[in-house]
């Protein structure tokens, strides 16, 4: 005869693993490195300045 298994713990267990293969598959999907948001933040700021400097007063 086998061990008797805690169903309770057994339902949340199951429920963690699923919530962070969940959580690794978005860090893949929408993460970004630190580098990319750098890039994308400066890349930003220079086409506000250039808009800035283009506008007539």
């Amino acid at each position: 005869m086998s061990t008797p298994v805690n169903l309770n713990q057994f339902r949340k267990q199951k429920a963690r693993a699923e919530k962070r293969a969940r959580a690794d598959e978005n860090a893949v999907k929408f993460g970004r490195t630190k580098a990319e948001k750098s890039l994308e933040k400066a890349r930003a700021d220079k086409a506000a300045r250039d808009l800035e400097g283009k506008k007539r007063e």
